[in-house]
C-alpha cells in the first residue's frame, strides 16, 4: 500500500502541506474561501518542529491500527482491499477514543462538528494534496 513518508532532511517547515490539506478538505477547495469564509477545520497532517529539524506527521495507516480497535461505533475501519484506515463521519459519536489510542497523535478533534478527522490520502486525487504542495519533495507517496 502506498503511504505518505516524510523526509526531514529536506523539510523546511513551511507548512504548505497543512494548508493544502485544509484547502483540499474544504467545501470550496479555494484557499481564500477555505481560510476566510468557511468554518475552520484542523489539518489532517501536522508539521512538527524541533530546532532545525522539521517534518510532517501523517496517519501511518497502521497494519493493526489501535484507533480501529478502540472505536466504539465502527466509525474507523481498515479497508481490507486498500488497507487505508478510513473514518466514516456519519458513524462517529465523538468519544475521542481513537484520539487517545493513536500512538502518533495524528487523529484530530473537530470540535465544531463533534467528530474526529484523520488523513484519508485524498481519495479523489492521484497524489495526496500535501505531497503535491510540498516544494522540496519532503513528502513522498510510495510503497515501502
Amino acid at each position: 500500500m502506498k503511504k505518505v513518508y516524510a523526509r526531514e532532511d529536506v523539510c523546511i517547515g513551511c507548512r504548505l502541506c497543512e494548508i493544502a490539506c485544509i484547502v483540499e478538505h474544504s467545501i470550496s477547495k479555494d484557499i481564500i474561501r477555505a481560510f476566510k469564509q468557511e468554518a475552520k477545520r484542523p489539518a489532517r497532517n501536522v508539521v512538527e518542529e524541533c530546532g532545525p529539524v522539521s517534518f510532517s506527521v501523517h496517519c501511518r495507516h497502521c497494519d493493526e491500527p489501535p484507533c480501529v480497535q478502540v472505536c466504539i461505533s465502527g466509525a474507523i475501519v481498515k479497508d481490507p482491499a486498500t488497507e487505508i484506515v478510513k473514518h466514516i463521519p456519519e458513524k462517529c459519536v465523538g468519544c475521542w477514543s481513537c484520539v487517545m489510542a493513536c500512538p502518533y497523535g495524528i487523529i484530530k478533534r473537530d470540535t465544531d462538528r463533534g467528530k474526529v478527522i484523520k488523513c484519508d490520502l485524498c481519495p479523489d486525487r492521484d497524489l495526496p494534496a500535501c505531497v503535491s504542495a510540498c516544494p522540496n519533495e519532503a513528502l513522498l507517496y510510495e510503497e515501502k
